[in-house]
């Protein structure tokens, strides 16, 4: 792949970024940005070790609690830390966003778009041994990858996996001692990888899209033992709370990370070039996909918070640098939810990067934080 200091940008997409207030020199900062890694919990002390491995030194970041920064590029899939799962790949932005939810030991929090599944690891670390977690995307495969990783990394014993469209999933954090089950009901048992044979048979005969629509109901891909599913009857999982029970049992904390253009990302926008600047034109630049993210990541937004508990925190982000898919966002949803209050991310004091165009709003780039691009909002629910 071409230096990204020599990467020839099209005058259609530069056009793009003059138009959003976008520094184009931020996609030559690629040598500049370093790689991220998140060592999980416990296994600090093998940083030395992982440093012998790759031939290189780790710093750590002093203003994000767990991450360390090494050479953008050195690659550590083939790290026996990242195969053993000790380690992760996840870039500082993403965890200043997770961050930003203050996640304490015993709370429920709502991952609305949870693959590719750093961000989602990261909250099962948080929560530990309390609480819950509970994933949701709206693509198959996707989420199929969350599980691997999940499973790899050994943190889903209190995590529930749903295929279903974020902008309508509506199922409220298990609530402890809720339900008492009844002999000959149906319950659900121990989560196993293997499907009944009637399932298996029933499945190879229709093809099932990897994208569901809204109308689709939620599928459970994934469930640990204390994630609050063993032993509940199948019919009580997706019964349906109102507005004022979801005001006190509904999830503590929610981030909503939400499908964008992922212009933020200079090694991703760098793939184009690979891909073709005419899919550039299709996938970040086409008026009609851009009108359709900001109507997507609004009601992603507004379902996030629906579901939100009355003192709970929401993060909203994207890895966009435009205005449209971020402070407009911010701004039609405040106007649309009364009960909605932005408020300060207390973390931010110590964050490299800079204030957004609102007030209590962050963004993060490679040239202001040496990061990847990410906007980040936090708000809370209060009662009027």
């Amino acid at each position: 792949m071409e230096d990204a200091t020599k990467l020839p940008l099209p005058e259609a997409f530069l056009n793009f970024l003059h138009s959003n207030g976008i520094d184009p020199s931020i996609y030559t900062a690629i040598d500049s940005t370093p790689r991220f890694i998140r060592f999980k919990p416990g296994f600090e002390d093998y940083i030395e070790e992982f440093e012998a491995e790759m031939k290189c030194k780790v710093e750590k970041l002093e203003w994000l609690e767990g991450f360390y920064s090494l050479p953008h590029h050195i690659q550590i899939a083939a790290s026996r830390a990242y195969q053993e799962g000790k380690i992760y790949g996840i870039d500082a932005s993403s965890g200043a966003a997770v961050t930003a939810l203050h996640i304490s030991p015993g709370d429920h929090v709502l991952d609305l778009c949870a693959a590719p599944g750093a961000k989602l690891c990261m909250i099962l670390d948080l929560v530990g041994d309390s609480g819950s977690v509970t994933g949701v995307d709206v693509a198959r495969h996707r989420l199929a990858a969350c599980r691997t990783m999940v499973q790899k990394y050994a943190v889903g014993d209190r995590c529930r996996l749903f295929v279903a469209d974020g902008t309508t999933f509506s199922v409220i954090p298990y609530q402890k001692g809720e339900s008492k089950s009844e002999e000959n009901v149906d319950v659900f048992k121990e989560w196993t990888s293997r499907r009944p044979w009637k399932e298996r048979k029933r499945a190879s005969k229709c093809v099932t899209p990897q994208l569901v629509s809204r109308d689709q109901p939620p599928e459970l891909i994934y469930y640990g033992r204390h994630s609050g599913v063993v032993g509940l009857p199948k019919g009580e999982l997706f019964k349906t709370a109102s507005d004022i029970e979801i005001a006190s049992l509904g999830y503590d904390k929610v981030l909503v990370d939400a499908e964008c253009t992922h212009d933020g990302s200079v090694k991703h926008i760098q793939k184009f070039e690979h891909w073709g600047w005419r899919t550039l034109d299709r996938r970040v630049l086409d008026a009609e996909r851009t009108d359709h993210l900001h109507v997507l990541q609004l009601n992603l937004l507004t379902n996030g918070f629906r579901l939100l508990k009355v003192g709970g925190s929401l993060v909203y982000s994207t890895c966009s640098l435009t205005v449209a898919q971020n402070e407009d966002v911010v701004e039609q949803f405040l106007k649309e939810n009364k009960t909605a209050e932005l408020v300060e991310i207390d973390a931010a004091r110590n964050w490299p990067g800079r204030g957004g165009r609102i007030p209590k709003t962050w963004r993060f780039d490679p040239l202001t934080s040496q990061t990847s691009g990410l906007f980040v909002a936090r708000f809370t629910k209060v009662l009027i």
